[in-house]
Order: structure tokens, then C-alpha cells, then sequence
């Protein structure tokens, strides 16, 4: 049995791939990673002053606060955020709220309120039709811990500040719990760029999408995706069903989000791309191939001298027969080529044409570094693992002395070519705007780790 196929066999530890249910993809978004969302989309995009000011406008069903009219806000501070995740549920979100509300008192002159109020919230997080978390609104709750006046306290009896008091109470619910679903729906809206679908180049397309519901621990929300890839025809690419995935998952580094993928996934997507690997190799092509010449072949095999004409250049096809296979330790990566080489006469003058083709089995060894929120792959031959003759019009020989050029056209023309074919990269799941370009690179068995720190974003 070839030991590429061995390969395949190793690690029954390991759950099945995607195709029988497992994920291509998993993240573990830390909480610092959610913190910086919601405090960014409470800041920049000021919701809680658009709605304390919607809400202060005279409408027929607004709630007043009792002995102020002409309400409105001079001064809401930005407010100060602290979440935590609730296990099984999803997000506990408090925040303090200190903001002057100022109006006309009903004892004459301008009044000022300073109210300081912390508003604690939780919100369910769920998976919707599409495949993307959402977050809802659990409940929310107000509770005012201080307001004082511009008024002196002989002027506003005790009797009145606790009226004032039980007013604001009733009041600040419909003037700040709106908030928490603006803030949601903002991340909502930032989930579902996860879930876009994402060209490939010309090649095909990438979209990922929540494979189960997201599980919430105490530390980290667990999304297990899906990843959808099309070739540009629109045929769906499948994970193979006896590719493994990596289900023992080291524990998550504190403070970073860990995105880990699949070495299932990083195969299909490479067969997504394989298309473009395909080179026709002829002689004088690049420096460094050895002549690419009919009589280079009658030097290494003398029986195909005698029905070669000399000195004719050659063309060599390359084609990926199979998909790429990749394999993943934690010591090194492979990327498994399964390739044909066919080798034809190009000379006008000869009749032969194609003059015999090579099974061949490369192995490349993988290097993985982010750029610009993409993985790019950088290939280089390790080895070949069988060169075997598939067919041929001249007659059966014996092709190991072909090895060595082989390795050498492979290693100087056809590797360098495919990565040009990956300069695009692999297109990382868009998530709460995590820096991917930061991210430290490691590998696990069948899976490669990306852990991004959150303590600087």
C-alpha cells in the first residue's frame, strides 16, 4: 500500500470530518474580544445619545418625569461597560450610565438632575436560519443609584426627592433599555459579515456559517463552522469522509481569540484552487531546469534513444489528477499533490506527440503566515513519494531514472508556480473586526491554530 494512503488511516482518535458533521472551522471568541465590540459600537456609533435625545423629544405615549418640563439631555458621560459571559446562555452586560437631564421645574427656574444609573442586561445567543449567531434581548433592568439636583435641599424636601426618585425610576427603563437592542442588533449586523461569501479569486467561492448553535463557557463563546466552498462551475467541495479533524483541543490561550482550522478544510480549499496549478514546462522556460530536450531523456533511459529523434524540445504537462491532501502534526505540514506528467515532443517536424505520462506523488512542505486577515501558503518540495509509469506511446521502461529531473523541474518550475496561484490566500472568518494580522501561528494534529491577543486591540 502506497504510504500516502497510509496516511489517511492514522489518528482513530479523531472524529469524523465535515462531511459526516464535524466542523472545517472552530472559534473560540474570547471575552475581550466581545468587550471591544460592544464598547465600540456603544461609542462610535453614540446610540445612547440618539436615543436619550429620541427619547426626550414630547411624544403623546412618552412618559414624563413629573415636576420638569421641556426635558432634554446636556450631558451623558460615555458610559462605562462590563461583561461577562453567562454559560449556556450568552452575554451579562452591565453598564454605568451618568448623564444631566435639565428641564423647567415645576417650583419655577431651570432645574438640573445629575443621575447616575447602572443598567444590567442579558442577551441569548443563538444561531439563526442562515447559519449566523444572533443575539436577542433577555431582559433588562435600571437601577438608579443617585440623582441630585442643582436646586438647594431646602427648596426640594425630602418627600419630594424620593418622588423624584420613584419618577426616574419608572422613566429610565424606556429611555435606556432600547440601548442594549441598538448595541445588538450593531453586533448582529457584524455577524453576518462572518457569514458573506467571500471569492476565491477567480477559482470559486468561501462562505462559513455556524455548523451547531454556539456553546458559551465562562470564558469563551464556541462557534463550530461550517466552511462552504464552490468551485466557479458552482459544484460544492466536500471535505473528504475519511479526512480526520481535530476534536482534542489544547486549551485556549488567556486573553486571545483562537481560530483553528481544519487540515480537511485547507485540502478542499486548495482543490477549489487546484485548477490553477495546471503548467505546461518547455525548455529555456526558467533558469536553473535542466535541458528539457529529447536527448536529456535517451541520456537517463538509453532504450528510448532508439526510438527518439535527438535534440527535440520537449513540453511538459503537469495536471493535478486527484485533490491536494493535506496533512497536519504538530512538527510540520504537508500539502500531498497527486499530479500527472505528461511529456510530449513539440518539434513541428515530428510526428510523435505525447510520448508517455507519470503518475506522480509530491510532497510539499507548507509554511502558513496572515496577511492581510488572509492565510497564505508558502510550498516547497520535501520529497517525492512515487513517480510511476500511467501510459506511454513508446513503449514500457523503467522511469526511476527520471526521479532526480523530475524533483528538479517540480522544485524550480511547478512549485513556484502554484504559489503564485495561492497569492490570494484563505480568506479568515470576518469576526467582530479580530486582527488576524497579529494572530501567532501553531499547528495540532490535523489542525492549524491561529491565537489572536486581545489585550492591545
Amino acid at each position: 500500500m502506497p504510504r500516502i494512503w497510509c496516511l489517511l488511516l492514522l489518528g482513530g482518535w479523531l472524529a469524523a470530518s465535515q462531511s459526516a458533521g464535524g466542523p472545517g472551522a472552530i472559534l473560540r471568541m474570547d471575552i475581550g474580544t466581545i468587550d471591544h465590540a460592544v464598547s465600540t459600537a456603544l461609542n462610535e456609533s453614540n446610540v445612547l445619545q440618539k436615543l436619550v435625545e429620541e427619547a426626550t423629544k414630547k411624544k403623546s405615549n412618552m412618559k414624563p418625569i413629573k415636576g420638569i418640563s421641556r426635558l432634554k439631555v446636556t450631558d451623558l458621560r460615555p458610559p462605562e461597560i462590563s461583561l461577562t459571559l453567562s454559560p449556556g446562555v450568552g452575554l451579562f452586560m452591565a453598564v454605568l450610565v451618568r448623564m444631566t437631564i435639565a428641564g423647567r421645574s415645576f417650583i419655577g427656574g431651570n432645574m438640573e438632575i445629575k443621575v447616575a444609573a447602572n443598567l444590567t442586561a442579558s442577551a441569548r445567543l443563538a444561531q439563526d436560519s442562515q447559519g449566523c449567531p444572533w443575539f436577542s434581548t433577555k431582559s433588562c433592568r435600571i437601577a438608579l443609584l443617585s440623582a441630585k439636583t442643582n436646586l438647594p435641599s431646602n427648596m426640594l424636601p425630602q418627600v419630594m426627592n424620593k418622588f423624584l426618585d420613584s419618577s426616574l425610576q419608572k422613566v429610565l427603563p424606556s429611555l435606556l433599555c432600547p440601548a442594549v437592542d441598538a448595541v445588538l442588533n450593531l453586533m448582529n449586523a457584524k455577524f453576518t459579515t462572518m457569514t458573506s461569501t467571500i471569492p476565491l479569486g477567480t477559482a470559486g467561492t468561501l462562505r462559513y456559517a455556524l455548523l451547531n448553535p454556539p456553546v458559551t463557557s465562562e470564558t469563551f463563546i464556541q462557534l463550530d463552522l461550517r466552511t462552504i466552498l464552490h468551485k466557479k462551475e458552482g459544484e460544492e467541495v466536500d471535505i473528504p469522509a475519511d479526512q480526520p479533524s481535530p476534536t482534542s483541543l489544547p486549551p485556549k490561550r488567556e486573553a486571545a481569540t483562537q481560530l483553528i482550522l481544519s487540515a480537511g478544510f485547507l485540502g478542499a480549499e486548495l482543490s477549489v484552487m487546484q485548477a490553477s496549478f495546471s503548467l505546461n514546462i518547455s525548455n529555456n522556460m526558467i533558469l536553473g531546469l535542466p535541458p528539457l530536450v529529447t536527448t536529456m531523456l535517451g541520456a537517463l533511459i538509453p532504450e528510448l534513444s532508439m526510438v527518439l529523434p535527438p535534440s527535440q524540445p520537449l513540453v511538459i504537462e503537469m495536471r493535478e489528477a486527484n485533490p491536494p491532501l493535506v496533512t497536519i502534526t504538530p512538527d510540520k505540514t504537508i500539502v500531498h499533490l497527486f499530479s500527472t506528467a505528461e511529456f510530449w515532443v513539440s518539434s513541428p517536424d515530428s510526428d510523435l506527440g505525447s510520448l508517455f505520462v507519470l503518475d506522480v506523488h509530491s510532497d510539499l512542505r507548507a509554511q502558513f503566515a496572515v496577511v492581510e486577515e488572509r492565510l497564505q501558503l508558502s510550498l516547497a518540495l520535501d520529497s517525492l513519494s512515487q513517480v510511476a509509469l500511467a501510459s506511454s506511446s513508446i513503449g514500457t521502461f523503467d522511469e526511476l531514472p527520471l526521479n532526480r529531473v523530475l524533483a528538479d523541474i517540480i522544485h524550480v518550475a511547478y512549485v513556484p508556480s502554484i504559489n503564485r496561484a495561492l497569492r490570494g490566500g484563505v480568506p479568515l472568518p470576518p469576526l467582530l473586526g479580530t486582527p488576524y494580522w497579529r494572530a501567532e501561528v501553531g499547528r495540532l494534529q490535523n489542525g492549524l491554530m491561529l491565537d489572536v491577543p486581545v489585550a492591545e486591540i
